[in-house]
């Protein structure tokens, strides 16, 4: 025991020489530089760099003073001041109603989260929605500050919008005609609650992926989808012969106005060429009555007869009461022929 403190063990420092030492280094020559090295580098702890599509949120004990943007920036040392980077820049998605998990092999699938997904309709029927919803961060501030989780807030309220909108609606008309609308008025109520909430979230897209009934009348629903598109393919159908039927109508009734206005001033025309003719035939039976007279009775017969054969009997006189002018309008009988 006593051989090893004697041969083994060196000599313990004694009190004097730790003083000693305590005092060469805590001289000015190596503390000065030492405390200049650790300044220098605390005061360059305050650069950081923004990337593209991120902004800096600078703290003053605790308290937002700053928005840095992208590039190389500069605050004062922690703990006076501090940062946060935020991507305001990145479109960030939630989903509502379901769930898309990545498998081992790398294949994506849709699991339905029947929790979200099933709600009720305004007529008290259970539809089955999911709603997927994009995102981006528009008050930095605000998303850092305002909310606990504004993410997990995001989809709450899309759900609370989702739930409340088809809450007021029938069945019918969220799956059918009335998607498009029950769609805008859930983008419209969600973007109300983040705004309340102070998230500094703005949703820029918000979609119904799925409406559709529950597995056990999907089928008796489903019809009640083509009968609704069969009714609307049939109004289609109906209009466009609307729109053949009633233009060509139109048309045919503008020919035969037009066609009735040109027989009516071809009637016009016609009855006042046969007044005229009548005025100068009365001026002509004044001054011959029964010259004229008799000129109209032979062309009245004339138009009337116009083939038969016609003998004229002069009434007013015994000498030659009939004479047969056909007889000399026949050709001669040819020479040598039989004489009777």
């Amino acid at each position: 025991m006593f051989g090893f403190e004697q041969y083994g063990s060196s000599p313990q420092p004694s009190m004097e020489d730790l003083r000693r030492r305590l005092s060469r280094w805590t001289s000015k020559r190596v503390v000065i530089p030492i405390i200049a090295v650790l300044l220098i580098l605390w005061l360059a702890s305050g650069i950081y760099v923004v990337g593209p599509g991120e902004v800096g949120v600078v703290l003053q004990f605790g308290r937002h003073v700053a928005i840095a943007q992208p590039g190389l920036n500069y605050r004062l040392p922690s703990p006076i001041q501090t940062h946060y980077i935020v991507d305001v820049r990145s479109v960030r998605s939630a989903e509502i109603g379901y769930r898309t998990v990545t498998q081992r092999s790398g294949n994506t699938v849709v699991q339905r989260v029947p929790a979200e997904a099933l709600m009720l309709t305004g007529d008290e029927n259970i539809v089955e929605v999911q709603l997927f919803v994009q995102y981006i961060v528009q008050d930095p501030v605000k998303y850092l500050f305002r909310a606990r989780d504004p993410e997990a807030t995001l989809a709450a309220a899309a759900e609370v919008a989702l739930r409340s909108v088809v809450g007021r609606n029938t069945i019918d008309h969220t799956m059918t005609e009335g998607r498009v609308e029950v769609q805008s008025q859930v983008a419209q109520y969600l973007q109300t609650l983040l705004d309340e909430y102070e998230t500094g979230l703005l949703a820029t897209e918000v979609r119904l992926l799925a409406v559709d009934a529950p597995d056990q009348v999907r089928n008796a629903f489903h019809d009640v989808v083509r009968a609704w598109e069969d009714r609307e393919r049939m109004i289609q159908e109906a209009q466009g012969y609307r729109e053949d039927v009633i233009p060509r109508a139109r048309g045919e009734a503008q020919q035969i106005i037009r066609e009735a206005e040109a027989y009516a001033e071809s009637r016009v025309l016609r009855a006042q060429g046969e007044a005229a003719r009548f005025l100068a035939v009365l001026g002509e039976y004044q001054l011959a009555p029964e010259v004229t007279r008799d000129r109209i009775y032979l062309e009245t017969m004339e138009a009337i007869l116009p083939k038969a054969e016609k003998v004229i009997l002069s009434s007013g006189t015994d000498i030659l009461p009939l004479l047969p002018l056909s007889d000399f309008t026949q050709a001669p009988a040819a020479p040598g022929g039989d004489a009777r």
